[in-house]
């Protein structure tokens, strides 16, 4: 017993201290950045890869690989045998000697279930695996998409600046004439209403950016005041509706949630496999020997069995049966899920295209009408309220484009995301054929 618990303080492990601050970077040059030179501004690309090698719960989710690994491990090794003694010294009675036994055992079940629970370990080890990745694809996917929306945000921040600017200028004139006397607060009272509509309409899209540029901070490892100057124009690949058909009879092979699920269907037929083997009685061989009072001894082989009469372990073959019909019908679900999602998409990128070319066509009207404007108002043949309103046309015409814009873009980053463009590549391990 001494021993036994010497050696389980000599393995105790090391103490692991817990952060006391937490772990944010001042700075991008303070980001993990191998390989990758840090210009003046990023694009879109270089932010998902930061995200991906900086991001604060990809580190945590990563653990899980050495936890399914140790649990690997720990399904291969083999059962330890169970020894057994006794001594039985004489008190009283005609004995010469002192009696004692000893024996050893091992459990026949738990080998001839090893190879399915090793089976299902490596599979549950490489499900976990899969898991990590596919969350490494929501987070590219989360830091592009937000790369995408501030920088488009900044675009229509600026159209909406230069539209307030112009309801500014014609308020601020016609303030003055209601002031001269020249006009009444009738006449100017429309311009003030455009002009706080608009002002909120700015405020809030401020709002919404500082938001956006922080879950971008939070999703890189940076401090919320940092900064991250991005490039002008989003490096997005070109949309190409047949490329994306293309991918989807292979989705099953490529996307890391599905190939966890197969990984964790085939850890429950493992599974499955174990309680079926465990239905036999359970069995225990091994050897005993001894000796009796009057120095007989004694040595032999030693059989323990289990006798099946009221459990043959129905219920956990019942449980992980259900449970397999489970984890099928899920991974059906999901799959079935992912093409219709990807397949919606194209429809609505589809719509967004005929609904950007509209919308074009009529910006080209109305940049026609704004130029007319601004030189009929040059000539003094147009009042300011009338060059005021027709330059917001265009202006709020192009405010309409980029929204459509962004949206397309959004969507061409989803479907990137759902069918793994530009993604870490994960191949599904061939099947354990070990029994």
């Amino acid at each position: 017993m001494t021993a036994t618990l010497a050696l389980a303080s000599c393995a105790s492990p090391a103490d692991l201290a817990l952060p006391t601050r937490p772990l944010l970077s001042d700075s991008l040059q303070g980001l993990r950045h191998d390989g990758i030179a840090l210009p003046a501004r990023l694009t879109v690309s270089q932010v998902a890869v930061l995200a991906v090698r900086n991001n604060p719960d990809l580190r945590a989710v990563r653990a899980q690989h050495g936890v399914a690994q140790a649990q690997v491990l720990q399904a291969g090794l083999l059962p330890n045998p169970q020894l057994t003694g006794s001594y039985l010294p004489i008190l009283a009675g005609p004995g010469t000697t002192p009696a004692w036994t000893a024996g050893i055992t091992e459990d026949v079940r738990a080998l001839i279930t090893l190879s399915s629970t090793r089976r299902a370990a490596r599979a549950a080890a490489n499900q976990i695996d899969a898991q990590i990745l596919w969350q490494e694809w929501q987070v590219i996917g989360q830091a592009r998409l937000l790369a995408v929306d501030i920088i488009e945000a900044d675009r229509i921040a600026a159209l909406l600046a230069q539209n307030r600017d112009l309801l500014a200028a014609r308020y601020d004139k016609s303030r003055r004439a209601v002031a001269a006397g020249n006009e009444t607060l009738t006449v100017s009272a429309p311009d003030l209403a455009a002009l706080e509509s608009i002002t909120t309409l700015l405020n809030d899209q401020q709002r919404q950016q500082l938001d956006r540029r922080h879950q971008l901070n939070a999703l890189l490892g940076l401090a919320p005041d940092v900064v991250v100057p991005l490039d002008r124009i989003p490096d997005i690949a070109p949309w190409n509706a047949d490329a994306v058909e293309r991918t989807l009879p292979t989705l099953s092979e490529r996307r890391p949630d599905l190939v966890a699920l197969q990984l964790g269907y085939r850890a429950q037929k493992a599974k499955l496999r174990s309680a079926v083997l465990s239905r036999f009685p359970n069995l225990a061989l091994g050897g005993t020997g001894g000796s009796d009072n009057t120095n007989v001894r004694t040595l032999g082989p030693q059989i323990s069995l289990e006798l099946p009469i009221f459990n043959q372990n129905q219920g956990n073959i019942a449980i992980e049966t259900a449970t397999r019909q489970q984890l099928h019908d899920e991974y059906a679900a999901r799959l079935t899920t992912a093409v219709g999602q990807v397949r919606a998409m194209i429809a609505e990128i589809d719509l967004l295209n005929r609904q950007l070319h509209d919308v074009r066509h009529q910006l080209a009207g109305a940049r026609r009408i704004a130029a007319q404007a601004e030189a009929a108002f040059n000539a003094g043949n147009l009042d300011e309220r009338g060059y005021v309103d027709l330059v917001g046309a265009r202006l709020t015409k192009e405010q309409e484009i980029v929204t459509i814009e962004q949206s397309l873009l959004d969507q061409q980053v989803a479907i990137a995301t759902l069918i793994g463009a530009g993604m870490p590549a994960i191949a599904l391990p061939r099947q354990d054929a070990s029994r």
